[in-house]
């Protein structure tokens, strides 16, 4: 028997006033969208997750940078929830009694053990799904905005993800809704429209659906109580020689300039500076000694792949960054129009808010061999933040939610 999870990220940021998906949001240095694929680590054989076509290269992105032990297979959703996940419980080469989850990508606080015991609970006594008694009054009011009837707060209870089938009953009851025409809000629903019975198990308040804005604060402030944050600064300085016949790349953008930075990469002297503030904070040795320019894996490489390397690294000890002030010091070119730019290319390779960013640009009025323009230095300072082992990509689960192996 196997278990496989369907997370559907095929939402937009629409309600939260964002311009992209809102799994994609940072939320105290990781996506939503990383913290949902690793709550599964260590208890399904296989993802499907379900995005919307258009945020396929960013879902890639993410899933790349996601230390999870399964393969994850990213296949394109429909016009509604119910149609997205039929496409992904289409994609599935499972048996009919493999067990199947199914996960609103939106819920990244879900407790591990949840999961855990939802798989358990299916195995051993068939399909559930996990909900919390209702703690406010339920008015029916059809039409809106006139009160119809009160309902029994006592019956109704607040349904959650993940919701949990054996494979062959989910998807058969699936092809009978589209067969129907029946449409569904949740999973459940699809299943109790085929004349199966559910059981409920017990859900958890905090397995909060980030839908609106205030639920990111809700989220932040969760994920702040559950292991309060230490915080550890870092510096770093680099200097490369200006030359000619090279390319000048700071922070990932090219610069129209008559002569470049020499160095073994991409010799982005900017962003050097910052990795080694990074690793300097988090004490794990320099970019020396990681990328060393002996090495010709790493001659030419672009700066912001090892930018991207080094947040990885951070992430797998259990760190994330909190916010970086980076100075470059050139008396040629003018770099003003650059920083905005820069800073967006910062900000993705850290994922965080461009606006945690700084990229200042400064000149030694002609003195020392910046002056000469010999060569270009940079300094950086960052604060790097160790919380709970949740927000680590390396270790995604809270110390009290911790499941060894599966069910």
């Amino acid at each position: 028997m196997r278990t496989f999870a369907i997370l559907a990220a095929g939402g937009s940021g629409s309600r939260m006033g964002l311009p992209y998906n809102k799994v994609l949001q940072p939320l105290q240095g990781r996506t939503i969208l990383s913290r949902s694929i690793c709550l599964f680590d260590g208890i399904v054989d296989r993802m499907i997750l379900v995005c919307r076509p258009e945020d396929f290269s960013t879902v890639r992105h993410e899933v790349d940078l996601s230390p999870v032990s399964f393969p994850i297979q990213i296949v394109p959703g429909g016009m509604t929830r119910q149609a997205s996940v039929l496409n992904g419980l289409k994609a599935l080469d499972a048996a009919p009694d493999d067990v199947v989850l199914i996960h609103d990508a939106a819920r990244c606080l879900t407790p591990k053990r949840l999961i855990a015991e939802a798989v358990y609970s299916c195995i051993s006594d068939g399909p559930c799904v996990p909900g919390v008694p209702a703690v406010n009054t339920i008015k029916l009011c059809k039409p809106y905005p006139f009160v119809t009837s009160t309902l029994d707060r006592s019956a109704l209870f607040e349904i959650q993800t993940p919701q949990v089938f054996p494979f062959g009953l989910l998807f058969s009851s699936y092809l009978q809704a589209e067969s129907d025409g029946f449409q569904a809000t949740d999973d459940a629903s699809v299943v109790e429209h085929a004349g199966i019975p559910l059981r409920i198990i017990p859900g958890f308040r905090w397995n909060l659906k980030i839908t609106e804005k205030e639920d990111l604060v809700i989220a932040d402030a969760f994920l702040n109580h559950q292991s309060p944050s230490a915080f550890r600064i870092g510096m770093g300085y680099d200097v490369h020689q200006l030359a000619e016949n090279r390319k000048l790349i700071l922070c990932g953008v090219e610069i129209p300039f008559e002569k470049g930075l020499l160095g073994h990469s991409d010799a982005d002297v900017a962003v050097h500076a910052l990795m080694d503030a990074l690793l300097g904070a988090a004490a794990l040795g320099d970019i020396g000694h990681l990328f060393p320019d002996t090495s010709p894996e790493y001659e030419g490489i672009s700066s912001m792949i090892l930018l991207e390397k080094v947040t990885a690294l951070l992430r797998q000890n259990g760190y994330v960054p909190v916010n970086t002030d980076l100075t470059i010091v050139a008396q040629r070119p003018k770099l003003a129009p650059f920083i905005s730019e820069m800073r967006k290319n910062i900000a993705a390779a850290l994922f965080c808010d461009a606006s945690r960013i700084s990229v200042k640009a400064t000149t030694t009025e002609n003195l020392g061999f910046e002056g000469r323009q010999e060569g270009i230095s940079a300094q950086a300072v960052c604060l790097i933040q160790t919380a709970s082992a949740d927000q680590s990509a390396g270790s995604c689960i809270p110390p009290e939610d911790s499941v060894q192996g599966k069910p």
